[in-house]
């Protein structure tokens, strides 16, 4: 477990949700990887990012699918590709990456309470 920290250190990580629009194969990352584009809604708009997801996931399976992302963290230079956002997931047994979701529809842009 990380260090204990205070409401305030939590409340600066701003997660977010957001509907995939687009996803399609990112070969130039070390890692099997997925180039995610998400609405993240009028406020923050469209971002792209790359995610460790493709062991679980295909781009079809994913288009369309709200997920969870850090909107606030600087972007990052993978490859190719300057990602936006950090895409939210946990690591399964095997240590492939499954990805953290809200179990019912809300709108695009909600921040995490």
């Amino acid at each position: 477990m990380a260090e204990t920290i205070s409401y305030d250190d939590f409340a600066k990580v701003d997660i977010r949700t957001g509907t995939v629009i687009e996803a399609r194969p990112f070969p130039e990352a070390r890692k099997p990887a997925i180039i995610l584009i998400i609405d993240f809604g009028p406020e923050i708009g469209i971002k792209k990012s790359s995610a460790q997801i493709a062991v679980h996931y295909t781009p079809e399976q994913l288009v369309g699918r709200q997920v969870m992302a850090v909107v606030n963290f600087p972007p990052r230079q993978i490859g190719p590709l300057r990602s936006e956002v950090l895409t939210l997931g946990f690591e399964d047994a095997t240590g492939a990456i499954v990805l953290a979701a809200v179990d019912q529809l809300v709108p695009n842009g909600q921040k995490l309470l």
